[in-house]
């Protein structure tokens, strides 16, 4: 079972903007298996659900997660970036909620090739349709192209050391499994000797770079304020790259100076102890939220 992340600091993002009892629908613009979903209607029971998302399994996963509030969500086959056209034709919702980071379904799914810790196909395509897939980008990327991925999508602060040695094994035998690519990075960085594996930062960089999710990002961060701003709703990120995190930091802090954003959040929200123990995925997750504001109440 996926376990969605910081639960009770969304639902409470959503009551300093929206009140103790919303009425309206929101737009959870990943909804993966639906966790975060399942959650936010079972305490607004006058709240609804656009559920978006690029893959099909999640979509149907979504669908059987959220069974039990049947009549109170819609779901959507569209990316992160078409927020925008998803709202086209609704009235402005009440709050959007993206999280950024690959569930449960993808991970515990080594035919998905998302994980190190069970051996499958690189793949790492969040839409099966897409043509590009990590074994692609692992086995055509220059050495230095591939650091640079590497640093900048993982934060693998010795990605060089793990590009040559990425580009060297790959003269003798194109990758073509995420066992031997987990070996190679892990050999590389000296073996495991933290809670962390050695290829978390390299992979999540792969799976950033196959699915785009860069500029995923960029575009609900522009495209969000005239979304919300009828509406004067909030915006909900989850992240779990500190790059990601500074991307939307920032953002939320031209937006803030504009007098276009009200921050909900000191900061990045992080998740408990507790939660850190019950949910080990859940330690990088970091959660900001801002209220939209429109020209009229910023004067």
């Amino acid at each position: 079972m996926h376990a969605p992340v910081l639960v009770e600091q969304v639902i409470d993002a959503f009551v300093r903007a929206l009140g103790p009892e919303p009425e309206g629908f929101y737009v959870d613009g990943t909804i993966g298996a639906g966790g975060h979903a399942a959650a936010l209607l079972a305490r607004f029971p006058k709240l609804s659900v656009v559920g978006c998302d690029w893959d099909p399994d999640s979509l149907l996963e979504a669908e059987r997660t959220l069974a039990p509030f049947a009549g109170r969500f819609e779901l959507v086959r569209a990316r992160l970036s078409e927020l925008a056209e998803t709202c086209a034709e609704r009235s402005a919702p009440l709050a959007v909620l993206a999280d950024l980071g690959v569930c449960s379904l993808h991970l515990d799914r080594a035919e998905r090739g998302f994980s190190f810790m069970s051996d499958g196909p690189l793949d790492m395509r969040m839409d099966p349709s897409a043509e590009l897939t990590a074994a692609d980008v692992v086995n055509r990327t220059s050495e230095s192209d591939l650091a640079d991925l590497l640093f900048h999508e993982g934060g693998e602060r010795k990605s060089r050391r793990v590009a040559a040695a990425i580009v060297a094994a790959r003269q003798r035998l194109p990758f073509k499994r995420t066992a031997a690519l987990a070996g190679v990075i892990s050999e590389a960085l000296g073996g495991q000797r933290g809670k962390t594996h050695p290829a978390t930062r390299s992979f999540q960089a792969l799976r950033r770079a196959v699915n785009g999710e860069g500029r995923e990002l960029d575009v609900l961060l522009d495209d969000a304020h005239a979304v919300l701003a009828p509406s004067g709703g909030a915006l909900v990120v989850i992240t779990f790259h500190s790059g990601e995190d500074g991307v939307v930091k920032r953002a939320f802090g031209r937006g803030r100076r504009a007098d276009r954003w009200e921050l909900l959040t000191d900061g990045a929200v992080e998740p408990s102890r507790y939660e850190v123990r019950t949910n080990p995925r859940a330690r990088s997750a970091r959660l900001r939220a801002a209220r939209a504001l429109t020209v009229e109440a910023s004067a």
